[in-house]
């Protein structure tokens, strides 16, 4: 059997973490038709778009991705495309899993940190209902929210920009079954939901009720709530009490970093994002421009997104084989990145392609 996936090839390092992750999955055995496609500021340049419509016209068609790294500019530009191609695909959960990997450089190498962040994708401030300031549009809905609210924006209309933060139950629904579901599917524990319940009670408190219900359905998987800057502390304290974690889309953004960086970093970390119908896997790291072509970035956390793909396509035996490769390298400590070693200066680190290599053949 063979399957089609779109390979987004993306800007920045992305092009060369793109060719590792597609020789690793490769190297598997699993039979993989790649449809390359390019996306973000270098295909901007040229086709006037950083979203070609021939790449939606191959997800519309594969239903699945492996996307390498976009740069989303900052405060001006484009808008993010990772959220745009979530909220196009109805891509509602973001699967996040951070994992501990023996020889990996982190604080809590003593602690056994294997957790799975479960990020809304599709709702809260990441919905993009944004108002600019000194639009009209923004005037008129602030002059509406002063003549409704009780609460009153004490800022002036022609100082002030509005974001709304849409939580519906629907919404809710779907990302703490699906977080159940997963727990249940992969032997997992316990779901803990995160929310700022006792301050924004109309939105993240119907967050909460909501997954109080869904929780009754799931009586042998542990439930409990956590307000987020509490679980922030949680998380740096004692990160083994955790397991799956539930949270509105702003809130999954941060703590995943944050978890991230309880097991080495973002170059460790690959994410996955899941609707009915189509399912795009990435890493959760940034395209680090100013390494491009240099060979040097790491290439775990998108050559792992390929690993949870292979077991989102049921290729479970496939896929271990993958992450036992990559654990394997890891832990040998010889054949990895700059980042990985003791010493970041460290003459005998290799580069991008070469520790791809070294996983294909620990294979």
């Amino acid at each position: 059997m063979s399957y089609e996936v779109t390979l987004i090839t993306g800007d920045g390092v992305g092009p060369e973490l793109a060719d590792a992750a597609r020789r690793c999955v490769d190297a598997t055995g699993v039979k993989i038709e790649w449809d390359v496609q390019e996306a973000g500021i270098d295909v901007m340049a040229r086709l006037g778009t950083p979203l070609p419509d021939s790449l939606m016209e191959s997800l519309n068609r594969t239903k699945l991705a492996l996307k390498a790294p976009i740069t989303t500019p900052v405060g001006t530009g484009f808008r993010s495309i990772n959220v745009h191609l979530r909220q196009a695909l109805g891509l509602y959960a973001c699967v996040r899993p951070c994992k501990y990997y023996p020889g990996v450089r982190t604080y809590f190498d003593k602690t056994p940190v294997d957790i799975v962040i479960m990020r809304e994708n599709t709702e809260d401030l990441y919905a993009g209902i944004e108002f600019e300031r000194g639009t009209e549009a923004c005037k008129n809905l602030y002059r509406y929210i002063q003549e409704i609210s009780p609460k009153k924006i004490k800022s002036g209309e022609d100082e002030t920009g509005i974001s709304i933060k849409p939580i519906s139950v629907s919404g809710t629904e779907r990302i703490i079954r699906y977080s159940f579901e997963y727990a249940r599917k992969n032997g997992r524990k316990k779901v803990t939901a995160v929310h700022k319940a006792n301050i924004m009670k109309f939105s993240d408190g119907l967050w909460l009720e909501t997954c109080r219900e869904v929780a009754k359905e799931y009586p042998e998987i542990e439930f409990e709530d956590r307000i987020v800057d509490n679980m922030c502390m949680q998380l740096v304290q004692k990160p083994e009490l955790y397991d799956v974690i539930c949270l509105p889309n702003l809130y999954g953004d941060i703590l995943s970093d944050l978890a991230a960086g309880l097991v080495g970093g973002l170059g460790v970390a690959p994410g996955a994002n899941i609707g009915k119908d189509g399912a795009v896997f990435e890493a959760t790291h940034g395209s680090a421009p100013k390494y491009k072509g240099l060979n040097r970035v790491n290439p775990t956390a998108l050559i792992l997104s390929g690993m949870l793909m292979l077991r989102h396509l049921g290729e479970t035996e496939a896929a271990d084989k993958l992450e036992n490769a990559v654990a394997r390298v890891i832990a040998e400590g010889k054949s990895v990145t700059y980042d990985m070693k003791p010493n970041r200066d460290d003459p005998t680190a290799v580069g991008t392609r070469e520790m791809a290599e070294a996983i294909c053949e620990a294979m």
